[in-house]
């Protein structure tokens, strides 16, 4: 009888054993999929410097997983106006709505803009660094170039990647946290 029950106790601890060498989750280092920032609005906002009327253009998906159809607006710029840039990022799944921007600034040097005009006039800088002195792109400056037949509609695809440990200045390190193409034009 002893024999039965050591053998059903080895049996159990065997059996368990897996469960109590098993990695908790909240000890291990996040890789980049799980840190990744929950944004549901990227506003663009633009300033023309020397003044005139400020432009915003916005892209929202209120609940984040595209079951709310998304609401993406036009970026139409003045030709030759040079304008100061500042994009605000939003979590609206949380309540108070979280501003992610705030959190990509803290971790900038993890966090990094690339902005790419499609068939349209534009040049846009990165002018914020992180501690590093690399650029992180909450702050731009854009030009609007001339309007021609050829440059004047197109698109600004604005892109933000993730790249904990691995930020070098290039898009290649890390992962996307979100990518937004904006209907742009410059008239």
């Amino acid at each position: 009888m002893k024999n039965i029950l050591f053998s059903k106790s080895l049996f159990a601890l065997l059996l368990a054993a897996p469960l109590l060498g098993a990695c908790d989750k909240d000890n291990e280092e996040p890789t980049p999929d799980e840190d990744n920032e929950q944004i549901t609005t990227v506003r663009y906002e633009l300033t023309p410097v020397g003044g005139g009327t400020p432009v915003t253009v916005q892209y929202r998906d209120p609940d984040g997983d595209g079951g709310t159809a998304p609401t993406i607006g036009t970026l139409t710029l003045a030709a030759g106006t040079t304008y100061t840039g500042k994009l605000v990022l939003l979590d609206e799944t949380k309540n108070p709505v979280v501003v992610t921007s705030d959190e990509v600034k803290e971790e900038a040097d993890e966090h990094l803009f690339f902005f790419e005009p499609s068939n349209v006039n534009l040049t846009i800088s990165r002018t914020d660094k992180d501690e590093k002195g690399l650029e992180v792109g909450l702050e731009t400056r854009v030009v609007a170039g001339a309007a021609n037949a050829a440059t004047t509609t197109g698109t600004l695809k604005i892109t933000l990647r993730h790249q904990p440990g691995a930020k070098n200045g290039t898009f290649a390190p890390g992962d996307t946290d979100v990518e937004v193409n904006f209907p742009t034009a410059v008239r």
